[in-house]
């Protein structure tokens, strides 16, 4: 089975949508996909339950897919306490950042946002 893992960099709407298409369109297609948002995208993390993705937002974390959330970056942006309290795992193990290299080493393939 291929594995996908998306990084969510950009913290504009439009980008993280479009992540987010993306990650459940290959899973919807049977990949095994995970989600790591960082840099500005954690921004995102706040509004979500907002935005007309909603019910896309609440089918990922259903689904279990996101897979780190950068501890870091999130608290630069204050979307650290809204991560938290939607139960979204937070990462810290590359010097308070998200580490890629062990998706890497599981022989995900990843793309960035």
């Amino acid at each position: 089975m291929k594995k996908i893992a998306i990084v969510a960099f950009k913290g504009e709407m439009p980008c993280f949508v479009h992540a987010l298409l993306n990650l459940w369109n290959y899973h919807m297609k049977g990949y095994e996909t995970k989600l790591i948002i960082e840099g500005m995208a954690t921004e995102r993390i706040r509004d979500m339950d907002e935005s007309p993705k909603k019910e896309l937002w609440k089918n990922i974390k259903a689904a279990n897919l996101i897979s780190s959330v950068c501890m870091v970056c999130s608290v630069q942006t204050k979307s650290l306490e809204a991560a938290k309290n939607q139960g979204l795992p937070i990462d810290n193990s590359l010097s308070g950042h998200s580490d890629l290299e062990p998706f890497t080493q599981n022989g995900y393939e990843i793309i960035i946002f």
